[in-house]
């Protein structure tokens, strides 16, 4: 009897495992096992204030304090790692991370590749000449408006040791500037219904340099990387840079590449394509 793996999912900024539910219910109708990640200060675990309750108070809102303050890149990656060994317990793992969270899937795979068959980058950070901060200043990125949280920033991040953003604000330059960041390409209603699940804080701790893929770790690792063709938060350019780098550091195990239509949530909106081509990386892995 073939082993079965384990997808283990790993959300984005402002995001949580409520997200990947779609998903899920998707790959578990295929026959999949999957197990959606919370990582420190986010889900159950996430703060929410009166003040951010309607009537709002945004005085009360730029100045309470948030369980997700202080959390590092380090703490998510153990709390990743902890999941890890208990899903490798049961047979193959499949480390799938979405945007932001491919920062913390880095870090785990350079610290403990042994714990994964397979790392999986949906349109996600997967850092290796640049610190992510530094790609920003990039050309891939020059038309990322990186300014566009800041329309509804409640509070100094510097003063609060977090970002937080105001995702129930009704101010329309806001919300449509999120909705062209993240979902251009879907009804309004699944833009707000999406937004909803966003929590208002997270960490401002994006890694060093020594946190970008690492060959002898990372690069053991076999990868794929899976394009979204038209997401407008890590444009496609962008994506295809951190596949010819990681390709570059690693040129015998190169990105297995493949491409979902849409913008940087729509795969997670609609998740049956996406679905599909985990399905058959499971496949590829369990026959490998």
């Amino acid at each position: 009897m073939q082993p079965i793996p384990t997808f283990v999912l790993v959300h984005g900024a402002f995001a949580n495992s409520f997200s990947f539910a779609p998903l899920q219910a998707e790959l578990g109708l295929l026959g999949h096992r999957s197990v959606a990640v919370d990582l420190p200060g986010h889900g159950y675990g996430a703060s929410y204030h009166h003040a951010y309750q309607a009537p709002q108070d945004p005085q009360a809102l730029a100045t309470a304090p948030g369980s997700i303050q202080g959390v590092t890149l380090a703490d998510n990656a153990a709390h990743l790692i902890d999941v890890l060994e208990r899903a490798r317990q049961n047979g193959p793992v499949i480390l799938v991370s979405h945007s932001r969270g491919g920062i913390t899937a880095t870090a785990a795979a350079n610290a403990r590749p042994d714990l994964i068959d397979r790392i999986v980058y949906v349109a996600a950070w997967a850092p290796v000449d640049l610190e992510v901060g530094g790609y920003y200043a990039e050309p891939e990125m020059a038309e990322v408006d990186a300014a566009s949280l800041s329309l509804a920033l409640a509070g100094n991040p510097a003063e609060l040791g977090l970002l937080r953003v105001n995702f129930r604000t009704a101010d329309r330059a806001a919300l449509a500037a999120f909705k062209e960041a993240f979902l251009a390409d879907g009804t309004e209603q699944e833009f707000l219904a999406f937004l909803n699940t966003f929590q208002p804080d997270e960490n401002l701790d994006v890694g060093t340099s020594a946190d970008r893929a690492q060959a002898a770790t990372w690069g053991r690792i076999p990868k794929t990387f899976v394009r979204l063709a038209d997401d407008a938060s890590l444009p496609l350019a962008l994506q295809d840079r951190l596949i010819r780098e990681g390709d570059a550091l690693t040129p015998d195990n190169p990105y297995d590449v493949r491409t979902l239509a849409g913008s940087h949530l729509k795969w997670l909106v609609d998740p049956a394509p996406a679905a599909k081509v985990l399905g058959e990386l499971a496949a590829l892995t369990v026959s490998a």
